[in-house]
Parts: structure tokens; C-alpha cells; sequence
């Protein structure tokens, strides 16, 4: 179980977790949050999210003091401290050499056979968009452009999704840790139906040490939510508790402290109510 009293950090993911299935997060998930802020304990949201959707991210938790982003692989500032040309400052920011995510793709295909539905994160301009292959699994069609593997990879990325065609997501990504070495690339996967190939030692559990580390606060004294497979790192890290939504991966339950109620009924912000509350 959750150790009684209060954190002093609580980090939450976003997607399934924070934000509802519509794409929403309700104005009682906001309000609760700000109470949290208004205790003197500081908030977190860690995603999946890249860089290049920091706007998104921070009108979906405007109460946040960091963001942790690309699933650790950018750390932000955003409770007021800015750099010398007046933005955030950026805390982390690693990335995955394109030639060595090459490598990995062809090995995993090699794997496996067949070819991997690919898709490339190396632009953090806002908005810009996702390279690859356009496919029809992709949630967000939208923000894919369609380039050639070897042009997606000319440099460094901040991470690399791919989709095998006839493979379900978590034997994809059992195959692929068994063939890519966590000193070589991080694989998870968030729930997208595709598996995310990060820099090595890029997860969200590494990515909120960079941020507790900042704040001089000890892993113990933290707090956080999640859904999938990408927040196991940050559950193994966090010592005052561990807290699953309903609609959690089975691998996320199973690790969790406690419970909650799902994304779609506010479970973070009803667990962070009740303990306002007590």
C-alpha cells in the first residue's frame, strides 16, 4: 500500500492515465491539481509525448512545475525559470543516433521477418511532424509524413515506434529485448499498439530522478500514476507510492500499491482528492 501523509512530488502520466479517452482532462482532474500545487507538493507530468507537442502537454496539465518528456528523454522546467533566450529551461535532452536505430530495426526484423511499420521522432519543432511509413493503425494520421527509412534516420532521433504486422505488441516488444541490449537502446511500449526504442537509460524513472535531483527530493517522498508498460521504470523508482488506474496494463496493476478509478472517471484526481482530503 501508499504510505500514509503526504509526498513531496507526485508525477503523473498523461495519456490513459491523466487524460481521458476523448482527449480531454475534466475540469475537477484541474481543480484537484491545483490544490495539490496549492499544498506545497510539486506536480509532474511524465509522457510519452515529445518535445514537439510541450504546448499540448501543458494545456492538458497546466498545474505541472516539469515535464517529463519522450518517455525521459527531455526534462523541462516549466514552473518560471528560463534560459537566456527566454524559454524553459531544458534539463535533459538525449538522443538515439539514427544509424544505431537503424541497426536495431534491421535486427528486429531479422527477428522476426517481415518488414516493421516504422515511424520517426527527431524534430521538436512545435507540431512538426512524425517520419516514416503512414499507416492505418497510426492514431494520429495527421502528423505523419511519409519518408524513407534511411532518410528518417540521416541523424539523431528522439525515438523510433515500430509496428510488426503480425505481432501483437507485447510479443513485439518481448522479441525486441531480446535482441536490442538495454547499453545499446531503451525498448517499452505506451499503449499505441507500437514499441518505442529510446536512447539507452532513457525512461521515465531516469527522466524524474533529473527532476528530483533539481528539487532535492528523495525518491521515497514520491508519488506517481500510470497505466502502461513506459510507467513501470518510474514505479520500480518511486518509494510513497504506486498508483494504477483502472484500465492499467495487467503488468501495471500487478506492480501497483493501489488502484484507482479509470482515466475516463478522473481516477487521479479522485485519489489525490481523497488524500487531500484525509
Amino acid at each position: 500500500m501508499a504510505r500514509s501523509g503526504l509526498p513531496k512530488l507526485i508525477a503523473t502520466d498523461l495519456d490513459g492515465t491523466l487524460v481521458r479517452s476523448d482527449d480531454t482532462v475534466s475540469s475537477f482532474s484541474h481543480a484537484v491539481l491545483d490544490r495539490v500545487k496549492d499544498a506545497g507538493i510539486r506536480i509532474v507530468g511524465a509522457t510519452g509525448r515529445g518535445p514537439r507537442l510541450t504546448e499540448l502537454v501543458r494545456r492538458d496539465i497546466p498545474a505541472a512545475d516539469y515535464l517529463v518528456m519522450a518517455g525521459g528523454g527531455r526534462v523541462v522546467d516549466v514552473s518560471g525559470s528560463i534560459d537566456a533566450s527566454g524559454v524553459p529551461v531544458v534539463l535533459r535532452d538525449e538522443r538515439l543516433p539514427g544509424d544505431v536505430l537503424a541497426g536495431l530495426l534491421a535486427t528486429i526484423e531479422r527477428e522476426l521477418g517481415g518488414t516493421l511499420s516504422v515511424l520517426i521522432e527527431a524534430d521538436d519543432a512545435h507540431e512538426s511532424p512524425l517520419w516514416g511509413d503512414p499507416d492505418p493503425t497510426w492514431r494520429y494520421p495527421d502528423v505523419v509524413e511519409a519518408r524513407v527509412r534511411a532518410e528518417c534516420l540521416a541523424g539523431p532521433v528522439l525515438k523510433g515506434f515500430a509496428r510488426h504486422p503480425g505481432c501483437d505488441v507485447d510479443d513485439l516488444l518481448a522479441a525486441a529485448r531480446r535482441v536490442v541490449p538495454p547499453t545499446v537502446a531503451n525498448v517499452t511500449q505506451a499503449g499505441l499498439g507500437y514499441i518505442e526504442i529510446c536512447p539507452p537509460g532513457v525512461d521515465k524513472a531516469t527522466g524524474l530522478a533529473v527532476v528530483a535531483t533539481a528539487l532535492g527530493v528523495d525518491p521515497s517522498d514520491v508519488l506517481v500514476f500510470g497505466d502502461m508498460p513506459n510507467d513501470l521504470p518510474m514505479f520500480r523508482w518511486a518509494g510513497f507510492g504506486r498508483i494504477a488506474v483502472a484500465n492499467a496494463h495487467p503488468l501495471v496493476r500487478e506492480r501497483a500499491d493501489d488502484v484507482t478509478r479509470s482515466n475516463d472517471a478522473d481516477g487521479v484526481a479522485a485519489y489525490l482528492d481523497a488524500m487531500l482530503s484525509a
